[in-house]
Protein backbone atom coordinates (compact mmCIF):
# COMPACT_ATOMS: atom_id res chain seq x y z
CA UNK A 1 0.00 0.00 0.00
CA UNK A 2 1.20 3.72 -0.97
CA UNK A 3 1.87 6.09 1.51
CA UNK A 4 -0.18 8.92 2.59
CA UNK A 5 2.12 11.61 0.75
CA UNK A 6 2.75 9.46 -1.92
CA UNK A 7 -0.49 9.40 -2.98
CA UNK A 8 -0.55 13.23 -1.58
CA UNK A 9 1.57 14.63 -4.04
CA UNK A 10 0.50 12.46 -7.04
CA UNK A 11 -3.24 13.90 -6.73
CA UNK A 12 -1.25 17.53 -6.52
CA UNK A 13 0.59 16.99 -9.65
CA UNK A 14 -2.51 15.18 -11.05
CA UNK A 15 -4.59 18.49 -9.99
CA UNK A 16 -2.48 21.04 -11.18
CA UNK A 17 -4.11 21.48 -14.68
CA UNK A 18 -7.58 21.44 -13.20
CA UNK A 19 -7.76 24.00 -10.13
CA UNK A 20 -8.18 21.25 -7.59
CA UNK A 21 -7.35 22.82 -4.60
CA UNK A 22 -4.88 20.93 -2.10
CA UNK A 23 -6.90 21.45 0.87
CA UNK A 24 -9.41 19.94 -1.07
CA UNK A 25 -7.35 16.75 -1.86
CA UNK A 26 -6.46 16.66 2.21
CA UNK A 27 -9.60 16.62 3.03
CA UNK A 28 -10.56 13.72 0.58
CA UNK A 29 -7.68 11.60 2.55
CA UNK A 30 -8.48 12.85 6.40
CA UNK A 31 -11.97 11.36 5.47
CA UNK A 32 -10.97 8.54 4.35
CA UNK A 33 -8.54 7.74 6.52
CA UNK A 34 -10.50 8.51 9.57
CA UNK A 35 -8.76 11.54 10.52
CA UNK A 36 -10.45 14.08 12.35
CA UNK A 37 -9.23 17.64 10.11
CA UNK A 38 -7.19 17.52 7.13
CA UNK A 39 -4.32 19.07 8.20
CA UNK A 40 -3.71 15.58 9.70
CA UNK A 41 -3.06 13.81 6.43
CA UNK A 42 0.52 16.11 7.31
CA UNK A 43 0.86 14.85 10.71
CA UNK A 44 0.65 11.11 9.65
CA UNK A 45 2.42 11.50 6.05
CA UNK A 46 4.00 8.53 6.21
CA UNK A 47 1.36 6.09 7.14
CA UNK A 48 -0.09 3.72 4.93
CA UNK A 49 -3.10 5.19 2.49
CA UNK A 50 -6.35 3.45 3.54
CA UNK A 51 -9.06 2.98 1.07
CA UNK A 52 -6.57 3.67 -1.97
CA UNK A 53 -9.72 2.99 -4.22
CA UNK A 54 -12.49 5.04 -3.12
CA UNK A 55 -9.88 7.49 -2.81
CA UNK A 56 -9.13 6.71 -6.69
CA UNK A 57 -13.10 7.36 -7.41
CA UNK A 58 -13.61 10.45 -5.53
CA UNK A 59 -10.36 12.14 -6.93
CA UNK A 60 -11.88 11.84 -10.35
CA UNK A 61 -14.96 13.84 -9.41
CA UNK A 62 -12.61 16.19 -7.69
CA UNK A 63 -11.38 16.86 -11.40
CA UNK A 64 -14.78 16.96 -12.63
CA UNK A 65 -15.33 19.79 -10.73
CA UNK A 66 -17.58 18.47 -7.96
CA UNK A 67 -17.40 20.52 -4.62
CA UNK A 68 -15.89 17.84 -2.17
CA UNK A 69 -18.51 18.54 0.64
CA UNK A 70 -20.53 16.65 -2.33
CA UNK A 71 -18.14 13.68 -2.62
CA UNK A 72 -17.70 13.21 0.93
CA UNK A 73 -21.36 14.75 1.69
CA UNK A 74 -20.26 16.68 4.96
CA UNK A 75 -20.02 20.24 5.12
CA UNK A 76 -18.28 22.81 8.31
CA UNK A 77 -20.28 25.07 9.55
CA UNK A 78 -19.62 26.30 12.76
CA UNK A 79 -18.84 23.74 15.12
CA UNK A 80 -20.79 21.33 13.34
CA UNK A 81 -20.36 18.80 10.71
CA UNK A 82 -23.68 18.94 8.40
CA UNK A 83 -25.08 16.01 6.10
CA UNK A 84 -24.98 17.64 2.50
CA UNK A 85 -25.65 16.28 -1.46
CA UNK A 86 -27.11 17.98 -4.17
CA UNK A 87 -30.38 18.88 -3.05
CA UNK A 88 -28.93 21.30 -0.57
CA UNK A 89 -26.80 24.47 -1.12
CA UNK A 90 -23.53 24.56 0.98
CA UNK A 91 -23.01 26.05 3.29
CA UNK A 92 -20.43 29.26 2.82
CA UNK A 93 -18.47 31.38 5.17
CA UNK A 94 -20.42 34.31 4.69
CA UNK A 95 -23.97 32.79 6.23
CA UNK A 96 -21.98 31.71 8.98
CA UNK A 97 -20.98 35.63 9.52
CA UNK A 98 -24.72 36.26 9.53
CA UNK A 99 -25.30 33.93 12.80
CA UNK A 100 -22.44 35.65 14.00
CA UNK A 101 -23.99 39.27 13.25
CA UNK A 102 -27.25 38.00 15.02
CA UNK A 103 -25.60 36.77 18.16
CA UNK A 104 -23.41 39.69 18.71
CA UNK A 105 -26.30 42.27 18.04
CA UNK A 106 -29.90 40.72 18.85
CA UNK A 107 -29.42 42.24 22.90
CA UNK A 108 -30.10 45.52 20.22
CA UNK A 109 -33.43 44.80 20.01
CA UNK A 110 -34.47 42.08 22.40
CA UNK A 111 -33.43 39.54 25.31
CA UNK A 112 -31.67 36.87 23.75
CA UNK A 113 -32.49 34.95 27.16
CA UNK A 114 -36.18 35.25 26.59
CA UNK A 115 -38.47 32.83 24.50
CA UNK A 116 -38.22 34.23 21.27
CA UNK A 117 -40.24 32.93 18.44
CA UNK A 118 -37.09 32.68 15.29
CA UNK A 119 -38.29 31.39 11.39
CA UNK A 120 -35.08 30.24 9.53
CA UNK A 121 -37.16 30.95 5.69
CA UNK A 122 -35.41 28.82 3.02
CA UNK A 123 -33.16 26.51 5.74
CA UNK A 124 -31.66 24.24 3.00
CA UNK A 125 -29.69 22.02 4.98
CA UNK A 126 -30.91 23.57 8.11
CA UNK A 127 -27.25 25.19 8.85
CA UNK A 128 -28.92 28.73 10.15
CA UNK A 129 -31.62 26.93 12.43
CA UNK A 130 -29.73 25.04 14.01
CA UNK A 131 -26.62 27.12 15.07
CA UNK A 132 -29.12 29.54 16.51
CA UNK A 133 -30.89 27.08 18.25
CA UNK A 134 -27.74 25.74 19.62
CA UNK A 135 -26.71 29.09 20.50
CA UNK A 136 -29.75 30.20 22.14
CA UNK A 137 -31.74 27.03 23.44
CA UNK A 138 -34.72 29.01 24.47
CA UNK A 139 -35.45 30.31 21.53
CA UNK A 140 -38.56 28.77 19.91
CA UNK A 141 -36.92 27.99 16.32
CA UNK A 142 -38.64 26.66 12.88
CA UNK A 143 -37.25 26.49 9.63
CA UNK A 144 -39.01 25.97 6.12
CA UNK A 145 -38.04 24.75 2.62
CA UNK A 146 -39.62 25.60 -0.79
CA UNK A 147 -37.90 22.31 -1.73
CA UNK A 148 -39.06 18.70 0.12
CA UNK A 149 -35.67 17.64 -1.04
CA UNK A 150 -34.21 20.11 0.91
CA UNK A 151 -36.37 19.54 3.99
CA UNK A 152 -35.86 16.08 4.17
CA UNK A 153 -31.70 17.00 4.76
CA UNK A 154 -32.28 19.58 6.82
CA UNK A 155 -34.19 17.32 9.20
CA UNK A 156 -31.37 15.14 9.03
CA UNK A 157 -29.11 17.04 10.39
CA UNK A 158 -31.76 18.67 12.76
CA UNK A 159 -31.98 14.93 14.26
CA UNK A 160 -28.57 14.43 14.27
CA UNK A 161 -28.08 16.96 16.78
CA UNK A 162 -31.12 16.41 18.84
CA UNK A 163 -32.75 19.51 18.12
CA UNK A 164 -36.15 20.66 18.88
CA UNK A 165 -36.90 22.55 15.44
CA UNK A 166 -39.90 22.19 13.25
CA UNK A 167 -39.50 21.86 9.64
CA UNK A 168 -42.25 23.31 7.46
CA UNK A 169 -42.85 22.64 3.85
CA UNK A 170 -43.86 25.70 1.91
CA UNK A 171 -43.17 28.62 -0.16
CA UNK A 172 -41.40 31.82 1.72
CA UNK A 173 -43.74 32.36 4.75
CA UNK A 174 -46.60 30.81 3.92
CA UNK A 175 -45.98 28.06 6.17
CA UNK A 176 -45.90 30.24 9.22
CA UNK A 177 -49.17 32.00 8.27
CA UNK A 178 -50.64 29.05 7.68
CA UNK A 179 -49.59 27.99 11.53
CA UNK A 180 -50.51 31.10 12.40
CA UNK A 181 -47.43 31.78 13.98
CA UNK A 182 -46.18 34.88 15.51
CA UNK A 183 -42.71 35.95 14.88
CA UNK A 184 -39.90 37.76 16.47
CA UNK A 185 -37.29 36.68 14.42
CA UNK A 186 -36.63 36.04 10.68
CA UNK A 187 -33.72 35.03 9.10
CA UNK A 188 -32.91 33.81 5.62
CA UNK A 189 -30.42 33.43 3.16
CA UNK A 190 -32.54 32.81 -0.27
CA UNK A 191 -31.66 33.15 -4.13
CA UNK A 192 -29.35 36.30 -4.38
CA UNK A 193 -27.17 35.80 -7.08
CA UNK A 194 -27.38 37.74 -10.07
CA UNK A 195 -24.29 37.79 -12.92
CA UNK A 196 -24.41 34.36 -13.65
CA UNK A 197 -21.40 34.70 -15.62
CA UNK A 198 -19.53 35.52 -12.43
CA UNK A 199 -20.10 32.32 -10.29
CA UNK A 200 -17.87 29.39 -10.14
CA UNK A 201 -18.09 26.72 -12.41
CA UNK A 202 -18.49 24.24 -9.59
CA UNK A 203 -21.24 26.39 -8.14
CA UNK A 204 -23.48 26.85 -11.72
CA UNK A 205 -23.05 22.57 -12.85
CA UNK A 206 -23.60 21.21 -8.69
CA UNK A 207 -25.38 23.19 -6.39
CA UNK A 208 -29.23 23.41 -6.81
CA UNK A 209 -30.49 26.10 -9.41
CA UNK A 210 -33.46 27.04 -6.67
CA UNK A 211 -31.03 28.22 -4.15
CA UNK A 212 -28.71 29.98 -6.65
CA UNK A 213 -30.24 32.92 -8.38
CA UNK A 214 -32.21 36.12 -7.63
CA UNK A 215 -35.45 36.37 -10.07
CA UNK A 216 -36.74 39.58 -9.08
CA UNK A 217 -40.43 38.45 -10.92
CA UNK A 218 -40.51 35.91 -8.04
CA UNK A 219 -38.23 37.15 -5.03
CA UNK A 220 -38.36 35.67 -1.75
CA UNK A 221 -37.23 39.02 -0.33
CA UNK A 222 -40.14 40.27 -2.04
CA UNK A 223 -42.78 38.04 -0.49
CA UNK A 224 -41.04 38.21 2.83
CA UNK A 225 -41.73 41.78 2.99
CA UNK A 226 -45.04 41.83 1.50
CA UNK A 227 -46.00 39.06 4.17
CA UNK A 228 -44.24 40.09 7.01
CA UNK A 229 -47.25 41.97 8.77
CA UNK A 230 -49.12 38.78 8.31
CA UNK A 231 -46.51 36.75 11.15
CA UNK A 232 -45.54 40.23 12.90
CA UNK A 233 -46.07 39.69 16.99
CA UNK A 234 -44.83 42.71 18.27
CA UNK A 235 -41.29 44.00 16.83
CA UNK A 236 -40.07 41.86 14.06
CA UNK A 237 -36.38 41.45 13.20
CA UNK A 238 -35.89 40.23 9.72
CA UNK A 239 -32.21 39.61 8.69
CA UNK A 240 -31.06 38.20 5.11
CA UNK A 241 -27.89 37.33 3.61
CA UNK A 242 -27.54 39.58 0.30
CA UNK A 243 -25.65 39.82 -2.92
CA UNK A 244 -23.24 43.06 -3.39
CA UNK A 245 -25.42 45.46 -5.54
CA UNK A 246 -28.72 44.20 -4.25
CA UNK A 247 -28.85 47.86 -2.03
CA UNK A 248 -31.00 49.90 -4.54
CA UNK A 249 -33.35 47.15 -4.95
CA UNK A 250 -34.05 45.89 -1.58
CA UNK A 251 -34.96 49.54 -0.10
CA UNK A 252 -37.43 50.21 -3.30
CA UNK A 253 -38.66 46.61 -2.22
CA UNK A 254 -39.06 47.58 1.83
CA UNK A 255 -40.32 51.12 0.62
CA UNK A 256 -43.05 49.41 -1.19
CA UNK A 257 -44.40 47.39 1.42
CA UNK A 258 -43.22 48.03 5.19
CA UNK A 259 -44.19 51.20 7.22
CA UNK A 260 -42.70 52.40 10.27
CA UNK A 261 -39.29 51.03 10.26
CA UNK A 262 -35.34 50.70 10.24
CA UNK A 263 -32.97 49.00 8.35
CA UNK A 264 -29.13 48.49 8.10
CA UNK A 265 -27.13 47.34 5.28
CA UNK A 266 -23.47 45.76 6.61
CA UNK A 267 -20.51 44.44 4.53
CA UNK A 268 -18.96 40.42 5.00
CA UNK A 269 -14.97 40.28 5.95
CA UNK A 270 -14.59 40.94 2.28
CA UNK A 271 -15.51 44.27 2.38
CA UNK A 272 -18.89 43.15 0.26
CA UNK A 273 -22.43 44.84 1.03
CA UNK A 274 -23.78 41.02 1.85
CA UNK A 275 -26.15 41.89 5.06
CA UNK A 276 -29.59 43.40 5.51
CA UNK A 277 -31.00 44.14 9.20
CA UNK A 278 -34.77 44.90 9.18
CA UNK A 279 -36.54 46.23 12.25
CA UNK A 280 -40.12 46.26 11.64
CA UNK A 281 -41.64 48.52 14.46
Amino acid sequence: MPKIFEVYNKAIAEGKGHDVLSNDIRTLIAKDNGFKDPIDTLFYRDSEMKNENLFEEQFKRLLRGEPVEYIIEEAAFLQFKLHVDPRVLIPRMETQELVAKISEQISKWYDPRNFLVCADVGTGSGAIAIALKSMFPNWLVSASDLSQDALDVARENIKKYNLAIRAFQGDSLEPFIKENMNLDILVSNPPYIQDRSKTQDSVKNFEPASALWLDKNNSVYEKIFRDAYKVKRGELLMCFEIDDGLEDYLMDLMARYLRDYEFVFEKDLNGMTRFLFVNLK
